[in-house]
């Protein structure tokens, strides 16, 4: 499975899904139950190694604005829920995270940016297709801090600074 069929397995679940990260996930395991193993182990890495190059400071911050604050698994669950977005909105972020305010059409606290089961949807349909559990990856893990410099998610002065974009479409009164 190349990169292409990758994004477009997840565009396909996510807009039969109507975005609903759970019904997402449900359908992105669905669709895996089609693949041959080794196309889900594929799949896989693409979506961890998506999910660690998300493992940035200043994603952690543009989550804390859109999330009105994200512990480390509440930021977990945001990187599968990004990764769930698709490409465009993805690849963005990760340029720059207070693009986020213009790629992000609607974004409802209660509903998005967790996507925790996304992140399992591709151990499942392994699972559900060989019996076993899924083997090593191959992907070096995340590292155990954030790539870049830390912010002070707490110091409203700074994040408005750092995404005045976001800061003001999020959390102006």
């Amino acid at each position: 499975m190349d990169e292409t069929e990758f994004w477009e397995i997840v565009d396909r679940t996510r807009e039969a899904a109507g975005g609903d990260p759970e019904d997402h996930a449900e359908l992105l395991v669905e669709r895996l139950l089609q693949s041959d193993p080794d196309s889900v182990l594929d799949f896989a890495r693409h979506f961890e190694s998506r999910y660690n190059r998300a493992y940035r400071w200043d994603l952690w911050g543009a989550a804390w604005v859109l999330l009105g604050g994200a512990s480390d698994d509440a930021f977990d669950y945001f990187r599968c829920w990004l990764i769930g977005q698709g490409r465009e909105v993805f690849e963005g972020a990760v340029h720059d995270p207070d693009s986020l305010a213009d790629l992000l059409e609607d974004f409802d606290e209660e509903l998005d940016g967790d996507g925790e089961e996304l992140g399992y949807a591709a151990d499942e349909a392994y699972e559900q297709l060989t019996g076993v559990v899924g083997p090593d990856l191959g992907i070096a893990p995340a590292p155990p801090e954030p790539a870049g410099t830390p912010i002070d998610f707490e110091d409203d002065a700074v994040m408005a600074q750092r995404y005045p974009k976001l800061w003001g479409r999020f959390m102006a009164d």
